[in-house]
């Protein structure tokens, strides 16, 4: 079992003995993308020089009021172990393994633009009927994919982008 697993299974016995995983699972991917998407907030949370408690006590702070007490408690568990860096990671392999213990699999979808409900729903559908079982679909907006979606469903990436399909295929 890989290092990250391991994190992801001690997230998960938080949830269970709380009894509430989906919200654990909702808060740690809200903060992996809060984290991702501030270079402040990484720095200071990977900052090996700063003292544990410190960081831990910045996610606390950071957390109060907009995550569950279990939540913060585990958030701020993985990064005074020194996993600040990981957590997106971490919280795609909870992810995982949730959607697993459904009998499902785990799509993250990446794109330019948010989608609708519908738009997420049908794209849930047509993977879940690609792959043969349901799909559990998790949509972040990613400025940086052109036109489309990027899909990754365990080791599986399907990259329906602006880009990749208007690279020219070069035959030999």
């Amino acid at each position: 079992m890989s290092r990250i697993e391991s994190y992801a299974d001690a997230v998960l016995a938080v949830g269970r003995a709380e009894g509430d995983v989906g919200r654990l699972e909702s808060d740690l991917h809200a903060f992996a993308d809060a984290v991702s998407a501030s270079s402040e907030l990484q720095n200071t949370l990977g900052e090996g020089s700063i003292p544990a408690a410190r960081r831990q006590q910045i996610v606390e702070d950071v957390l109060k009021g907009k995550a569950a007490q279990a939540s913060a408690a585990a958030i701020s568990m993985l990064v005074g172990a020194g996993r600040a860096s990981e957590l997106s990671e971490i919280a795609r392999v909870v992810s995982t393994k949730v959607a697993g213990e459904r009998g499902a699999a785990y799509a993250e979808v990446r794109s330019a633009v948010p989608l609708t409900e519908e738009q997420t729903s049908r794209l849930a559908a047509a993977l879940s009927e690609s792959v043969g079982r349901q799909v559990s679909v998790r949509v972040t907006i990613d400025p940086t994919v052109i036109g489309g979606l990027v899909t990754q469903i365990d080791d599986t990436v399907i990259d329906l982008s602006l880009i990749h399909i208007s690279e020219p295929t070069r035959l030999q």
